[in-house]
C-alpha cells in the first residue's frame, strides 16, 4: 500500500473508493482513469452503527488528511441493486431509502455499505457520493438465464436471478479483452470468469457481456464459499423448517456456518485448509474436494452456455493465489480443448473509480 504522507501530491478530482463488507472495509484513492494512488483496509466485526463509526472515526480522517479537499467524489461498492439500480447512481435521501429496502437481500454487505455512506456524509458533507452495484453487469442476462421456474405470482414480485461480483467480472472481461489485439477477437471472445474468494461465483461472458452466472437472487446461490453453503436442495431447507428451525437460524447456518468452514469444521480459509489437508486432516480434504467438484460442475455449465471456451480466468483471493487449484484445473479441464487459463488480479475499486468519474463528468 502507499502511505498518504509519501504519495504523489494530489490533484483535485481524485476518487475515494469504499468497499464495505461484513469482515472488512477496503478504502482506496484513485485517479479518474482508475489508477490506484493509495489503499488500506481494516478488519471489523460489525454489530451496530456505533462499531462502524468507532472504526471510521479512529482511522479515515487522519489517513486521508493528505488529500484535503482534493477528494470531491466517492464511490461505494453495493452488492445488491435489485431491479431498480442497474447503473451507478448518485446518493440522495430517496436513493438511500431504496438501498435500505435491499439490505435483507445481501445483509452481510449492503448494511455495512449504508453505514459507511452515512458516516461519510457526516464527516465530509460536501463530497459527492455514488453507489456502484455488483448486480449491474448482469443486466445483460437473457430471460432464460435470469428466470426461475417458480409460480408466476413469485416472478411478478421480482424474484429472479440477479448475479453478483459484477464489478470484478467486468474488470476481468476488460482485462482479458485488452490482451487481444484483434477487435473482432474481442467481440467473439468466450470467457469464463471465476471469482473465487470468501464469496465465489462464475460468469459466462461473450463479447464482454454476461450471459450466465452462478449466483442468483441473493449471493448465497452457486458455488461453495468460505462460510456460505452455495446451492442446496430447497427440500433440505423445508426439512429443517419442519423440524423447528427458525428462519433466522437457517440464515445464520447457511451464511456463517457452512461452506469451507462447515465442511472442514476447521477454517474458512483455503490457505489453512491446504496446509491441514497435507497433514492428513480429513475435514480439510473433504472441503477442498467438494469445493473443486462444485467448481468443475459450474465451469462445465458455463462452457455449455458459451458453446465452447477461449479463456478461463481465475480471480479473487483463492483464484489469484492458489497455485494448486490452477494446476488441478489445467488437468481436469483438458477435455474442453484448447483454451487459455489465466490468473487476473481483482480490481473492483478501479472499476468503481472509473464508473464514478464517468458518471459525474
Amino acid at each position: 500500500m502507499t502511505s498518504p504522507s509519501t504519495a504523489t501530491p494530489p490533484e483535485a478530482g481524485e476518487v475515494l473508493v469504499l468497499n464495505a463488507g461484513s469482515s472488512s472495509l477496503k478504502v482506496s484513492v484513485h485517479t479518474r482513469s482508475g489508477d490506484c494512488l493509495w489503499r488500506d483496509q481494516r478488519n471489523w466485526s460489525i454489530g451496530a452503527a456505533e462499531d462502524t463509526e468507532a472504526v471510521l472515526d479512529a482511522w479515515l480522517p487522519e489517513a486521508l488528511s493528505a488529500w484535503g479537499e482534493g477528494l470531491i467524489r466517492a464511490g461505494h461498492r453495493v452488492v445488491h441493486g435489485g431491479e431498480r439500480f442497474t447503473a451507478p447512481v448518485r446518493l440522495d435521501a430517496e436513493v438511500l431509502e431504496g438501498l435500505e429496502g435491499l439490505v435483507p437481500l445481501a445483509p452481510l454487505h449492503n448494511g455495512p455499505a449504508l453505514r459507511v455512506m452515512r458516516w461519510l456524509a457526516r464527516w465530509k458533507p460536501a463530497i459527492e457520493q455514488w453507489a456502484c452495484f455488483d448486480t449491474a453487469f448482469h443486466g445483460t442476462l437473457p430471460a432464460a438465464a435470469r428466470t426461475y421456474a417458480v409460480p408466476a405470482r413469485w416472478r411478478a414480485e421480482g424474484l429472479r436471478r440477479f448475479g453478483f461480483h459484477g464489478l470484478n467480472h467486468q474488470h476481468v472481461a476488460e482485462s482479458v479483452a485488452r490482451r487481444r489485439a484483434d477487435p473482432k477477437g474481442r467481440e467473439e471472445l468466450r470467457l469464463i470468469s471465476c471469482h473465487l474468494g470468501a464469496g465465489c461465483s462464475l460468469c459466462a461472458i461473450r463479447g464482454g457481456r454476461s450471459i450466465a452466472t452462478t449466483m442468483g437472487y441473493t449471493p448465497m446461490e452457486g458455488l461453495v464459499m468460505a462460510t456460505r453453503s452455495g446451492s442446496v436442495d430447497p427440500g433440505l431447507l423445508l426439512h429443517q423448517l419442519r423440524r423447528g428451525a427458525t428462519v433466522e437460524e437457517l440464515a445464520h447456518d447457511l451464511q456463517q456456518e457452512s461452506g469451507l468452514l462447515g465442511l472442514s469444521e476447521l477454517s474458512p480459509s483455503m490457505k489453512d485448509l491446504r496446509l491441514a489437508a497435507t497433514d492428513g486432516h480429513g475435514g480439510a480434504q473433504l472441503a477442498i474436494a467438494v469445493f473443486r467438484h462444485q467448481l468443475l460442475q459450474g465451469i462445465g455449465a458455463m462452457a455449455a452456455c458459451l458453446g465452447g471456451v477461449d479463456v478461463v480466468a481465475l480471480t479473487g483471493g483463492i483464484g489469484e493465489h492458489d497455485g494448486a487449484l490452477k494446476q488441478e484445473l489445467e488437468q481436469a479441464l483438458a477435455w474442453l480443448g484448447p483454451f487459455e487459463l489465466l490468473q487476473v488480479v481483482a480490481d473492483e475499486e478501479g472499476v468503481i473509480a472509473r464508473h464514478c468519474a464517468a458518471a459525474g463528468a
